[in-house]
């Protein structure tokens, strides 16, 4: 770690310094910041410094990318916050409460999906009028491509 001012260190960090304490490669900093999910400043030297804070936008990014919550949805959440500030403990509780309702929702269907596929695997489409992959005379291709039965949401 390169020693600076003492008074800088509390207020900002090197992109190394952010990668080093959020476990993570710089170029996934720098991916997020060309996203909008985190944000710098450049130095005199054209060298990028993040404030502390980013330190908590990053950790609030892994666990929503943990819960397979899409960066656009992040992204979106982030922007919502006032000034661009780093979310609270109240933020968190909205937005966890939000993505908790999309992972729940995600969990059900795939449920459903893991269970109407082990009928299908049963099926072997011998039983055509059981078949849940089953389309006859491709009845359901205004609705899009690909099997429709199996995902009705």
């Amino acid at each position: 770690m390169i020693l600076r001012d003492p008074s800088q260190r509390l207020v900002e960090l090197t992109v190394g310094e952010v990668a080093a304490r959020s476990g993570l490669p710089v170029s996934t900093i720098h991916f997020y910041e060309s996203k909008g999910l985190i944000g710098s400043r450049r130095n005199a030297g054209n060298q990028r410094r993040y404030s502390r804070d980013v330190l908590r936008r990053i950790a609030v990014i892994k666990v929503a990318q943990r819960i397979g919550v899409p960066l656009a949805s992040i992204a979106a959440a982030l922007d919502a916050l006032p000034d661009g500030r780093t979310p609270t403990a109240k933020d968190w509780n909205r937005l966890s409460a939000a993505w908790k309702q999309d992972l729940d929702d995600r969990i059900d269907k795939l449920t459903r999906l893991r269970d109407q596929l082990g009928e299908c695997i049963g099926c072997g489409c011998l039983s055509l009028e059981k078949c849940r992959l089953r389309n006859p005379l491709d009845a359901l291709s205004d609705d899009g491509p690909g099997p429709r039965l199996l995902d009705p949401l």
